[in-house]
């Protein structure tokens, strides 16, 4: 274990920005001693010589006139140390750090403007440079490595016209706050990209930038290869799925698939094709992207959950999610945990659903099979008032930091208003980010609330009820009912897997009633008493 050693320098008795650069140290699996403040240079050497230090780390914030002179002579008396490979950092007001640069003596200077991961890098041994791809893993399991223990940061954006996208991601990029530019392209893009004559100008840009082309990709590819040279992604299509893989990888080195299991084709409007065959497009596409060794995301659940169905078929949907990826071959899993949906669950009953969904899934976990967690806000979930939405934003990402994600799916908090500018990302960011690293300072373990256990025992209990009648479904040809696309169907269209939005809907059976109790939805009877599953189950068959 290597060993810094720091303090605050000569008559500098402000040490926060020490403690924390140690705080930081330690996450990195640095030994760290503390000196406190107003050490004396002799002082400070001695300790570093009597430690073995590897690194020497010394802090001043007071005039500019007087730093100079006293890191001046810090440098000299250092000398012997600097030249039996001893290290030396430093830290301080820009003012003084510019004449610290100046002198070549620090292998590092730090004025403040560094992010904590650009710091936790340094210390991993990877100082960073904004003109250097290198610097930043392009890979996300790489990524979220380098980053840990904080987590990765996600957010979409799309504007309605290729220019301003360009302009947008460029300066997100340049902002070093967001680690993916998960792509938000319109709905011709997603759905008739390699059929023009399908495409209708009237709709070009709704929700999102309107690619036309694969040079269009490669355009907003370079436009981020910029500052921290964000991760890219982009939705996964709702037809002519495997030549728009194909297109990402080669145009956008898309960081990961997100594809769902049931939804995105005619069951929900977004797409062609019928249930049935969407599973099976779907599968098809996992095994593409898990042939490959590029994870995994199965946007799966919180479509359940935006529809009002209850936490039951919200953890079930999700334990399939997982048992499908890796039936299909795939290696890293990104399980997505939306949160606030529906928008009036109440924190504790979030907590309880994604719980069980983790502990549920954890089974599954091999080391060719790995799950990685990512949270997000509810996309319905935001006030329209915009000092209110950013207050929900924080909160909400404050909550998620109690299942230790690795990707934190920002919502912007302009959602209920406005698709996010680029300085609304920035914004959003930034406030996820303090939301964050006040978590990482030490929360309270939220997870050991009883009830928020009892609620999660009850939820793998009825969810195993569920699954249990999707398998009673199978006959004598099928291999396995859980991965097998016309019992996934059948499910659904007998009502096993079912949510109130989904009345009138000819896939679907739609006629499940839920209410909210104690801050959970839970399905109802007429009386809109809460039901079991094998009640309500029993009801449908």
């Amino acid at each position: 274990m290597k060993t810094v050693v720091a303090a605050a320098l000569g008559e500098c008795v402000h040490v926060a920005g020490v403690v924390n650069f140690l705080r930081l140290a330690e996450m990195a699996g640095w030994r760290t001693v503390f000196l406190g403040p107003a050490v004396p240079i002799e002082a400070v050497l001695e300790a570093a010589q009597d430690e073995h230090a590897d690194l020497v780390a010394v802090s001043y914030r007071l005039t500019p006139e007087t730093g100079e002179r006293l890191l001046a002579e810090f440098a000299e008396q250092a000398d012997h140390l600097h030249s039996r490979g001893v290290r030396f950092a430093f830290g301080g007001t820009p003012p003084i750090a510019s004449r610290a640069s100046a002198m070549g003596f620090f292998e590092q200077v730090f004025d403040g403007s560094q992010r904590s991961e650009e710091v936790m890098a340094y210390l991993k041994g990877k100082p960073l440079s904004e003109s250097d791809q290198h610097d930043y893993p392009q890979t996300l399991v790489e990524r979220i490595g380098w980053k840990a223990p904080y987590p990765l940061l996600r957010h979409h954006f799309g504007l309605p016209t290729i220019p301003d996208t360009l302009a947008g991601v460029e300066q997100i990029a340049r902002a070093r706050v967001l680690d993916v530019i998960s792509l938000g392209i319109d709905q011709d893009a997603q759905e008739n990209f390699f059929h023009p004559e399908r495409q209708d100008r009237r709709q070009t840009g709704a929700g999102g930038v309107p690619v036309r082309t694969p040079q269009d990709y490669r355009d907003i590819y370079q436009s981020s290869r910029f500052g921290n040279f964000p991760l890219l992604r982009t939705y996964s299509g709702t037809d002519d799925f495997i030549r728009l893989a194909e297109m990402y990888v080669d145009t956008i080195n898309i960081a990961w698939c997100a594809i769902p299991l049931f939804w995105f084709n005619l069951m929900d409007g977004r797409g062609p094709w019928d249930l049935e065959g969407s599973l099976r497009e779907h599968q098809q596409v996992m095994r593409w992207y898990g042939e490959r060794g590029i994870p995994v995301e199965l946007n799966e659940p919180h479509h359940w959950g935006m529809r009002d169905a209850p936490d039951v078929i919200f953890v079930t949907a999700a334990y399939l999610s997982a048992y499908n990826a890796r039936a299909c071959g795939v290696r890293d899993y990104i399980a997505q945990l939306m949160f606030n949906s529906p928008p009036d669950t109440s924190d504790a009953m979030d907590l309880a659903k994604m719980a069980a969904i983790l502990e549920m899934i954890a089974p599954l976990e091999t080391p060719d099979f790995r799950i990685w967690r990512q949270t997000r806000t509810g996309l319905l979930s935001y006030p329209l008032e915009i000092e209110a939405a950013r207050a929900h934003l924080s909160a909400s990402i404050y909550v998620q930091m109690a299942l230790k994600p690795h990707i934190v799916h920002i919502v912007g908090h302009t959602e209920a208003d406005h698709a996010a500018t680029a300085n609304d990302v920035i914004e959003a960011c930034l406030m996820a980010r303090r939301s964050i690293e006040n978590a990482l300072q030490g929360m309270p373990d939220l997870l050991s609330d009883p009830n928020i256990q009892q609620r999660k025992d009850e939820l793998i209990a009825e969810s195993s009820v569920t699954l249990s009648a999707i398998r009673s479904l199978a006959n004598s040809s099928t291999t396995d009912p859980l991965t097998d696309p016309n019992i996934l169907a059948k499910a659904v269209q007998l009502g096993i897997l079912d949510a109130p939005h989904l009345r009138n809907n000819r896939f679907a059976r739609g006629q499940i009633t839920v209410r909210t109790i104690n801050g959970a939805c839970m399905a109802v009877d007429s009386q809109g008493m809460p039901i079991t599953e094998k009640q309500r189950i029993a009801q449908i068959q």
